[in-house]
């Protein structure tokens, strides 16, 4: 079936969001007078979201008393602060020209709150450019479950068998397979160390944003 659309997952793929979530962790920290982490440690928890780079941070269980009121002031501090430093990845802005240009249609897939995911694609002038944006508040099982790829399909009246559906996580994947799109998983995301993208099942991997251009001159081509 001719491919129509590409759906990108957000943080770790579309968008390189990790440089805001690490200045307000190493802000907290520099506030309470603990020294800063390596940024690594940070960006290597950002697919458990904000438990697990809060825990992470501070070296800290999510059991523990004061553990709650960190994470509530990492929220709030991000909702500020969301599109500060991030922004797309290099090489992925020329993706998204060839996917405009061969007049195929692009959205995002995100298992973030809107709240967040919005203004982040309004500040990056990226909004009027998507097709849809999916996020947790529109479906009630969030990825791996294929309600929200299957939503997204149903919202832009295409065969899910027309799409990409392009992620960092596992989770992106199994949505993907689940819904009935192709996948393409990526090397250059938020990868846990201990995680490997090659045995995800995806039917493609690329090691960065512009080898999606050949994945899609090859999707075109065998149309």
């Amino acid at each position: 079936m001719r491919l129509r659309a590409v759906l990108f997952d957000m943080d770790g793929t579309l968008l390189d969001t990790a440089p805001d979530f690490i200045a307000i962790c190493q802000a907290m920290l520099a506030e309470r007078g603990f020294a800063p982490v390596d940024d690594k440690l940070i960006r290597d928890e950002i697919s458990g979201g904000a438990k697990a780079m809060v825990s992470a941070a501070f070296a800290m269980s999510a059991s523990a008393p004061e553990f709650e009121t960190l994470r509530l002031e990492f929220l709030e501090r991000y909702q500020k602060d969301c599109a500060v430093h991030s922004k797309l990845f290099e090489g992925m802005e020329q993706v998204l020209v060839d996917i405009e240009k061969s007049k195929l249609i692009w959205g995002v897939v995100t298992n973030k709150p809107v709240r967040f995911a919005q203004p982040i694609m309004e500040q990056l002038g990226l909004a009027e450019r998507s097709a849809v944006l999916i996020c947790p508040d529109h479906v009630t099982r969030s990825k791996p479950d294929p309600e929200p790829l299957l939503l997204a399909c149903r919202m832009l009246d295409l065969d899910p068998a027309s799409v990409l559906f392009v992620g960092d996580d596992l989770r992106d994947i199994q949505s993907g397979r689940d819904a009935g799109t192709k996948t393409a998983a990526v090397r250059y995301g938020y990868i846990h160390p201990h995680d490997n993208p090659d045995h995800w099942g995806a039917d493609v991997v690329v090691d960065q944003p512009l080898d999606l251009r050949r994945v899609l001159d090859n999707a075109l081509c065998s149309c």
